[in-house]
């Protein structure tokens, strides 16, 4: 009998959904447990798992957490040799990862510090840059069907959730990052995948997504006031 698969996550997570994506694509069996992310104080489950950085996802496998979204992705697939997310060549597999990095530490950093900044002018600066780094990604996948090929793979399950919630996200804020015009790519990609049941299986409700995005969005607005 396998081992019990249990995952510590949050909603409107990208990150967790990532992981949720993941498992579903390898057919694993998995507990769902959820944390609020708008309680400040971590439930006692994830300050056990996570003492670290307290934050979501973990993955607890044969009673071990694991942290950190693209820790968790390398686990799962050196775990569950099942429907391989990473490519079998190592010169791929570096690549892979490497565009992994540029999303997270890059993209994702530019859209922290524009959250962060309460100058409306800065801001807009800010997400034009975001756009540029989205076009080398744009570039990234022209000719392709997927980031991973033929079929969804591990950069395709970082970068999903991460345009999905551009795409939501832009609506509030009221700047156009990912478009068919500026990023026709990325679009015709993320519309793919929209399409396909086990990703559509990892997102909440897109009115449920965009109300919370937009109740932070306004209380960030408030509280730099």
């Amino acid at each position: 009998m396998a081992a019990p698969v249990k995952l510590l996550g949050a909603w409107a997570s990208a990150f967790s959904q990532r992981i949720e994506l993941a498992l579903k694509l390898k057919g694993i069996e998995y507990e769902y447990v959820e944390e609020d992310l708008s309680n400040k104080s971590p439930f006692p489950l994830l300050l056990e798992y996570n003492p670290v950085h307290k934050k979501i996802p973990v993955l607890v496998h044969r009673g071990k957490p694991i942290a950190e979204s693209l820790v968790i992705l390398e686990y799962i697939e050196d775990t569950w040799s099942n429907n391989p997310v990473l490519p079998k060549d190592p010169y791929d597999r570096a690549i892979a990862r490497f565009w992994a990095k540029f999303v997270d530490e890059t993209i994702l950093q530019l859209v922290i510090k524009a959250r962060d900044t309460p100058d409306e002018e800065e801001k807009k600066k800010i997400f034009a840059e975001v756009g540029e780094q989205l076009k080398v990604l744009d570039k990234e996948l022209q000719g392709k069907e997927f980031f991973g090929g033929e079929t969804i793979g591990y950069l395709d399950i970082v970068v999903f959730f991460i345009a999905y919630w551009f795409q939501v996200g832009q609506e509030v804020i009221g700047v156009a990052i990912v478009t068919e015009e500026k990023l026709p790519n990325l679009w015709k990609w993320t519309g793919k995948l929209l399409n396909i049941d086990l990703v559509k299986a990892s997102l909440p409700p897109r009115d449920k997504y965009f109300a919370f995005f937009k109740a932070r969005y306004e209380g960030a607005k408030s509280a730099s006031k």
